[in-house]
């Protein structure tokens, strides 16, 4: 039986060995790079039709088409992970995480950003000082109810 983590290792696996993008394998099953790429390391989940056009392309087991349109549990396996890549994320939350807050306040009003409506995209962009990475997410804006 596999798991996600059994999924996500062979992807990563077939991924190498094929030379493949998180770009490519996206948009051969249409579908966006961020979010496929997301379902693929087990944190969203893939349509069947689509898990199985997936499991297809990179000679995966059948089995495998189950697990990536099974929904996840999204347990983080660290309080702060320790990756560096990742963990300058919690940095700029916790930097500018009360910015963040205060400015979706003041210019949406009394609520949040969806994570589950929502899109991203990421980007190398050329810079005067050296390249830069842009992160650009959207996410609907989702009142809070008054109860």
């Amino acid at each position: 039986m596999l798991t996600k983590q059994d999924v996500t290792d062979l992807i990563y696996e077939r991924k190498r060995a094929s030379g493949l993008s998180w770009a490519k394998i996206a948009e051969d099953i249409g579908m966006s790079e961020v979010f496929v790429t997301s379902a693929c390391l087990g944190m969203n989940t893939l349509p069947r039709e689509k898990a199985e056009v997936l499991v297809l392309n990179l000679g995966l087991p059948q089995e495998a088409a189950v697990v990536l349109s099974e929904y996840p549990t999204k347990v983080f396996p660290q309080a702060v992970p320790t990756d560096p890549c990742i963990y300058r994320f919690y940095e700029i939350i916790g930097v500018y995480g009360q910015t963040l807050k205060e400015l979706i306040q003041e210019k949406g009003g009394d609520g949040i950003m969806s994570a589950i409506d929502f899109d991203m995209s990421v980007e190398k962009v050329p810079y005067p000082k050296g390249d830069r990475i842009e992160i650009r997410m959207s996410g609907k804006f989702l009142s809070y109810n008054a109860w």
